[in-house]
């Protein structure tokens, strides 16, 4: 009995041991943030010299493992791969450009958020005037996206065709498979001003949504979730957050877009 007594006792103080560590420790114990990117650039691209991720995300990847006092490492991880490896422990938080939805917050938990933009189109020079134009359409998107579930729901009788990721889906338009393909504003831009033959396309400025980027982490992390948060709002309060957009969609950027937004803590 007393064996037993003493074995619940020390269970007891193992679970108890246990019940304070979380994200934040086992980031700052291995001196390491493993941060989850989806190579779109301008958000993440890889440079085959240094062999190192640069954009607007690996900026703040690289603030927050600043805040933390830890080692950024950025890991490439496809669109529908995000949330998965984020549940997996594979990453230790998401910057990739990542739509904040209701659907998103009951697996994962989102920062405020960093980055806003609006759904639109790409199609060939005339092809769309309006959205009404493009209703029954063949529209290419990125499968498990927020663009996918925006489709389906604001345009319920085009016919949606899924693809791994937007190049993949450029690819298609430029021979013919679709008719349009669908994402983020800057998704699109940064694409369309890489295509040989980009006079011929253009994006008009048709809307389906407003896409509110957030940082995610695993569920119930809320130290971790504190401290990116208060990261992203700092970086918006001494001027680092609008540097970052200016670098990388400022007027001299390849993909030159307005600043319609802060980061704060509403």
């Amino acid at each position: 009995m007393k064996r037993q007594i003493l074995l619940s006792a020390l269970l007891g103080l193992s679970l108890i041991g246990t019940a304070f560590a979380d994200d934040l420790d086992d980031i700052k114990k291995r001196g390491v943030l493993v941060v989850g990117v989806t190579s779109d650039p301008p958000f993440a691209q890889l440079n085959t010299k240094t062999q190192s991720y640069t954009g607007y995300d690996v900026d703040f990847a690289i603030a927050i493992a600043r805040q933390l006092g830890v080692k950024p490492v950025i890991k490439d991880i496809t669109t529908a791969d995000r949330i998965p490896k984020l549940q997996a422990k594979e990453v230790d938080i998401l910057v990739a450009e990542m739509t904040k939805t209701a659907e998103r917050a009951k697996l994962i938990d989102f920062s405020h958020g960093y980055f806003v933009t609006g759904q639109k189109f790409i199609v060939r020079k005339g092809k769309a005037m309006a959205i009404e134009d493009l209703t029954h359409a063949k529209i290419g998107t990125i499968a498990g996206s927020t663009s996918e579930k925006q489709l389906q729901q604001e345009m319920p009788a085009a016919k949606i065709k899924l693809y791994p990721e937007a190049d993949n889906g450029f690819a298609a338009l430029q021979k013919g498979e679709i008719d349009a393909f669908s994402t983020d504003e800057p998704i699109l831009a940064a694409l369309h001003n890489k295509m040989p033959n980009k006079a011929e396309y253009e994006i008009p400025n048709l809307a389906i949504s407003l896409e509110v980027y957030g940082i995610g982490v695993r569920k119930g992390e809320k130290r971790l979730m504190d401290e990116v948060n208060k990261t992203i709002v700092g970086m918006e309060q001494t001027g680092e957050a609008a540097k970052i957009f200016e670098r990388w969609f400022g007027p001299s950027s390849q993909i030159p877009l307005l600043r319609l937004f802060k980061i704060n803590a509403k």
